[in-house]
């Protein structure tokens, strides 16, 4: 197979049946969106574009928990466990090696590989235990308490790794931008590196979904027992899944310190443990791209209540998730969309209706 024709082929996984948006509008509207936001740094002020660069960094962690749970049907409550993990894997190593190597590619490596490994650990636990339901949704949420809780305990200089402090509750401080070799990124090019990480994540989970993987994941998800007896190995195809989500985490927790150059305990507490649950939901489980979408707009939603001095985002938020459950079950953006796929159907099915009446008449 030659590479126009390999090429040919991912393009045609990525636009697979297991993705909503196939159509030419949707790319043509993707691609202009896309341009839109590479060009965003040369008009906004640098305050919008540190903000942005800080949203998007979250869509990695929703991304992974679509991925499990939209199309595995796995809900779990510990990806910020994994966000906790990937921050301060690349806080130590950062610290300690950037000095040595002149960069952070160790560090940026390490804060993906290690929350990929742990998840890896945990959900063998999880899947080969035959585990499921919601008490894998209890498993993780007690794993991300438990992480918290200890991380929390490690304050004073006994808790160091070599030059990195751990810091208990007070966190680790002074970590370091990315890093490859000149300067650190920081403002609009750490601003494109995550939009470029965000953008070529996104299709190439659009590819695994529609793969021949991807195929076994949502059927696991349908029916576990059925997509058994067919022959496929489940719960390596859980597993698989949930490590490639606590690796995205990981990197939204990279991101998140490269970014704010400190992480505390409360990243993996109870309250944030439920904000990808809720970002995900609400956007659509089934959709990466809702669930981007969701992500960045609901955080702008939750920044935009503290700045003015609210106290009630996560009620706002909670209350936003009982409506969206109870009256848009499949997520506000994929609703949306099938109501205007329908509205403009209804319009075609009465233009040709009208066409065909003239017809009748000038015969």
């Amino acid at each position: 197979m030659n590479k126009t024709s390999r090429f040919s082929n991912f393009l045609n996984t990525v636009n697979g049946p297991f993705s909503i948006g196939r159509s030419a509008v949707f790319w043509v509207a993707f691609l202009i969106v896309t341009g839109y936001l590479y060009f965003f740094p040369r008009f906004a002020s640098r305050y919008d574009v540190i903000n942005l660069t800080y949203f998007m960094s979250w869509t990695f962690v929703a991304m992974g928990l679509s991925l499990i749970w939209g199309c595995g049907n796995i809900l779990s409550f510990g990806q910020m466990a994994f966000v906790g993990i990937g921050g301060y894997v690349y806080g130590i190593i950062a610290i300690n090696t950037l000095d040595a190597v002149g960069n952070t590619i160790p560090a940026l490596l390490g804060g993906i590989i290690i929350p990929f490994l742990v998840a890896a650990l945990l959900g063998y636990f999880v899947f080969y235990g035959r585990v499921s339901g919601v008490y894998v949704s209890i498993m993780t949420l007690v794993f991300t308490l438990v992480l918290e809780t200890f991380m929390g305990q490690t304050a004073g200089d006994k808790w160091r790794v070599g030059k990195a402090l751990l810091g208990g509750y007070n966190g680790m401080t002074n970590i370091p931008s990315i890093n490859f070799g000149s300067t650190g990124l920081k403002g609009a090019s750490l601003y494109y590196f995550v939009l470029t990480l965000m953008v070529v994540t996104y299709l190439l989970l659009r590819y695994l979904v529609n793969s021949k993987y991807g195929v076994g994941l949502v059927a696991t998800g349908s029916n576990p027992d059925r997509t058994e007896v067919l022959g496929y190995n489940i719960r390596l195809i859980q597993l698989l899944a949930f490590a490639i989500a606590g690796g995205l985490a990981g990197l939204s927790g990279v991101l998140y310190v490269a970014w704010g150059h400190y992480i505390t305990p409360s990243t993996m507490g109870l309250t944030n443990a439920s904000l990808p649950v809720i970002w995900v939901a609400v956007g659509g489980r089934k959709s990466m791209l809702a669930a981007i979408i969701s992500t960045i707009v609901l955080q702008y939603f939750t920044q935009y209540l503290a700045v003015t001095g609210s106290e009630f985002a996560l009620i706002i938020l909670g209350a936003l998730l009982l409506i969206v459950v109870l009256y848009m079950p499949a997520g506000v953006i994929p609703t949306l969309a099938n109501c205007i796929g329908k509205l403009g159907s209804k319009r075609r099915q009465e233009a040709l209706s009208n066409s065909q009446s003239r017809r009748g008449v000038g015969a």
